[in-house]
């Protein structure tokens, strides 16, 4: 027997026997034969045209309004069967596309990785990015310098996704392969903003603060390619100061040039790098302004660095009910001593 027949059979048997007795048990069948159906991809249309079938052998006398109307429910089930099946297929490319995007972000973390360094003597550093989906259009990285100091890269992509992670990427590789003797901030810049300009989309353009410490002399150098300005804290007079930089951002002009600042540290005194996932947090009552940033700073100046930018993530997190809407990426550092 075919299957089309042994299941026209099956359904005749199960529903010739619940008109019969409307017992539950027989409606568990029911769903048996359902789960068969399902195994044997048989259509939504197919249960309906076999349903009438059977209905018009068991009873000869069914009403002609009753056929059409179950004339009427074949179409419409034939019209829902291509839509499920439409939908299935983009649920089963969605799945294919979050097992695609959840590989290249394990691929995002592993090349873009970088260690907080512990071994500054002088210096307190702590660091926190969380992306507001599984790419991260921010990027930060530490480098330890052969004189004891640190310096930092943060980064944040105009464009989110594999594009900005794969750009991303291609910026650590570049920031690797400039010569030790070559890495002050300005030229780190320049460099990379030679190669975004010819290797990146028009459309993609990355914000960048490159900044160097120096322990021998204490002192902070830095540049910024347009990136938000970070904050410096002079602990002597307990204020807070916006580290402006000017600078154009990374891939519209290969010919800039970019300007270099320094700052003495101090102990206590403070350097806070930021992407415009903090200082743009939205909540219901709108935007936070930078003034907002430094009073949960103020709240936890009492921390070590980790525990501060830890602390300011998850209350920023909960004034936007847990729910980021860009990437975030926070960093202090400390002068110790």
């Amino acid at each position: 027997m075919s299957f089309d027949k042994e299941m026209k059979q099956l359904y005749r048997d199960i529903l010739g026997n619940y008109i019969q007795t409307q017992d539950e048990q027989v409606l568990y069948q029911g769903q048996k034969l359902s789960r068969k159906s399902l195994e044997n991809e048989v259509s939504p249309e197919d249960i309906v045209s076999i349903h009438k079938e059977v209905i018009e052998e068991i009873y000869s006398d069914i009403p002609e309004k009753v056929l059409h109307s179950l004339d009427f429910l074949l179409e419409v089930m034939i019209s829902y069967g291509l839509a499920l099946r439409e939908h299935q297929t983009l649920k089963s490319k969605q799945r294919e596309l979050r097992s695609e995007i959840e590989v290249a972000a394990n691929v995002q973390q592993n090349l873009l990785g970088t260690n907080i360094p512990d071994n500054v003597d002088t210096l307190e550093i702590g660091a926190v990015s969380v992306p507001a989906k599984q790419m991260n259009g921010d990027y930060f990285h530490f480098v330890d310098e052969d004189n004891g100091g640190v310096s930092i890269a943060i980064a944040d992509v105009i464009g989110k996704g594999i594009p900005a992670a794969m750009c991303m990427s291609m910026i650590k590789y570049a920031m690797d392969s400039l010569p030790d003797s070559r890495k002050n901030p300005s030229y780190v810049l320049e460099n990379l903003n030679n190669i975004v300009e010819r290797n990146v989309d028009p459309s993609m353009f990355i914000t960048m603060f490159y900044g160097t410490y120096h322990p021998a002399n204490n002192l902070f150098t830095y540049a910024s390619a347009g990136h938000e300005p970070g904050f410096y804290y002079e602990a002597s007079t307990d204020t807070f100061h916006d580290l402006e930089a000017r600078g154009l951002v990374l891939g519209v002009d290969r010919h800039v040039k970019y300007s270099q600042y320094e700052k003495e540290l101090h102990k206590d005194d403070m350097i806070i790098l930021l992407t415009d996932g903090v200082t743009e947090c939205r909540t219901e009552e709108g935007f936070l302004e930078r003034l907002d940033i430094i009073k949960l700073i103020r709240k936890y100046m009492h921390l070590t660095p980790q525990e501060i930018v830890e602390a300011v993530f998850k209350e920023l997190e909960k004034l936007q009910e847990f729910q980021l809407r860009d990437d975030f990426t926070l960093i202090i550092l400390k002068k110790a001593v």
